[in-house]
């Protein structure tokens, strides 16, 4: 898994879950909804490295 990507991942990962939570304490539903959005986008984006290296070897 290339470094920038992975960083990009992690970080995608850390932001849906604190926006989730944030929206979860607020009661904001459309922030919460938005937070696990961002949080599988990144949780895709690993998987797709995950499977490029996987094939690498």
């Amino acid at each position: 898994m290339s470094a920038g990507e992975k960083a990009k991942a992690k970080t995608e990962q850390a932001q849906g879950k604190t926006q989730e939570a944030l929206g979860r304490a607020t009661g904001n539903d459309r922030m919460e909804a938005e937070g696990q959005a961002t949080k599988s986008k990144g949780d895709a984006r690993e998987a797709k490295e995950k499977t490029k290296d996987a094939f690498k070897h």
